[in-house]
């Protein structure tokens, strides 16, 4: 039988119940630990005992070419500090993606979706389900959020493509990145024009944050860089590689189709089968710690494989069925511990509004291509497709 495109690699499995804490080699020729098995995944995760610091000694690059980008950044983001930090950091967004914060959003979103699902079936098929749906629906509302003007999308739709991607040259995300830096510091500079009269996450950032001098401007800037990646992408690919697997068993598709309330087991189902960040941020131990009964000791680096963790027969009963009914929320998709997705609920929330919704206004909705022949992103912080073509 062919291997699935979008499963695990074997040895995934092999190194969790063979040898979940091993040494592996990096692309640099360094080494680092990589932690397979789903406590042990948790534990490293929960313990700022290691660092997601990329000047941390023994910091462990995927991609080599990328490491002088990353060594140099400044300022970072709370995506890669540790206490205190990061904590500093995090605590400037936390009240703006509470979940009571994200549900008073739910009805417009349900709004975009509705008429992002009316352009679709007005222009009949066939559609490509990722770029004209699912990398809309995160897009437009990461943008209402910020106050980033619609006709703008498309900009940093690309720039944040292009920083995501492993294969590319170091040239590639330098170039990205100098060109959404330079349209962030317009749109900032357009918005301190008008703050007193703006009412998005940026504005409100520049009164409560960088006005009182709490903040720079310069951090500011980078935050927003890091929501408008963020704040799409995952979503965006969770979005269209869920729907490849409801329309792989076409029962739970019906099933889901039928019972709109099985959307919140569904997204939950979706987001540990699927895990679009496969692991969450290298880390670099800072003292010696003992993971899994194996000593890692400072200066070594880590990478803790959360798809790896969401596969764990331990944990989750056949692991490797997609089972939209299956109650466990245990997944680590999101991460966890104090780096955990601070986004995860308007995540969900988004989610959960597409995939109560899609399969009862297009009912008949197919792939339009063999699985085979989809553009996946293997080598990509994100996994996903790059199209999707379906019809109905």
């Amino acid at each position: 039988m062919k291997r699935c495109p979008f499963a695990p690699p074997d040895q995934y499995a092999q190194l969790r119940e063979h040898s979940p804490v091993a040494k592996v080699k990096l692309p640099d020729g360094k080494e680092a630990w990589l932690v397979t098995r789903y406590d042990d995944v948790r534990a490293v995760l929960g313990d700022n005992r290691f660092s997601t610091n990329p000047s941390t000694p023994g910091y462990p690059f995927i991609a080599p070419a990328r490491a002088a980008l990353l060594m140099n950044e400044n300022p970072r983001t709370f995506l890669r500090l540790d206490p205190p930090e990061h904590t500093k950091g995090r605590r400037l967004l936390t009240m703006e993606f509470t979940v009571k914060h994200i549900d008073a959003m739910r009805p417009a979103i349900q709004t975009l979706v509705d008429g992002l699902l009316d352009d679709l079936i007005r222009k009949g098929p066939p559609a490509d389900f990722f770029l004209d749906f699912a990398l809309q629906v995160p897009t437009i509302v990461i943008s209402n959020i910020l106050g980033v003007p619609r006709e703008d999308e498309a900009f940093f739709i690309e720039r944040s493509k292009a920083k995501l991607d492993l294969s590319a040259t170091p040239d590639v995300p330098v170039k990205a990145g100098v060109d959404m830096r330079a349209y962030l510091e317009n749109l900032i500079q357009k918005k301190e024009a008008e703050r007193e009269r703006g009412n998005d996450l940026i504005t409100r950032l520049l009164n409560n944050q960088v006005a009182p001098g709490h903040i720079s401007r310069d951090d500011l800037l980078a935050l927003v860089e890091l929501l408008i990646i963020a704040g799409h992408e995952t979503t965006a690919n969770t979005m269209a590689l869920g729907t490849l697997s409801l329309l792989l068993h076409p029962e739970q598709k019906a099933a889901l189709a039928a019972d709109p309330e099985l959307a919140q087991s569904a997204v939950e189902e979706i987001l540990r089968y699927h895990t679009p960040v496969q692991y969450n941020g290298p880390r670099a131990a800072l003292e010696d710690v003992v993971v899994g009964g194996q000593l890692i000791k400072k200066g070594e680096g880590v990478l803790a494989m959360i798809s790896a963790a969401n596969r764990d027969p331990e944990i989750f009963d056949e692991p490797d069925t997609f089972n939209i009914r299956r109650q466990s929320m245990r997944h680590v998709a999101f991460s966890y511990g104090i780096h955990q997705c601070i986004g995860q609920p308007l995540a969900r929330a988004e989610l959960q509004i597409v995939f109560s919704t899609l399969f009862r206004r297009l009912p008949n909705l197919a792939l339009a291509a063999p699985v085979s022949e989809l553009p996946f992103k293997y080598n990509a912080f994100v996994f996903g497709v790059d199209a999707m073509p379906v019809t109905w």
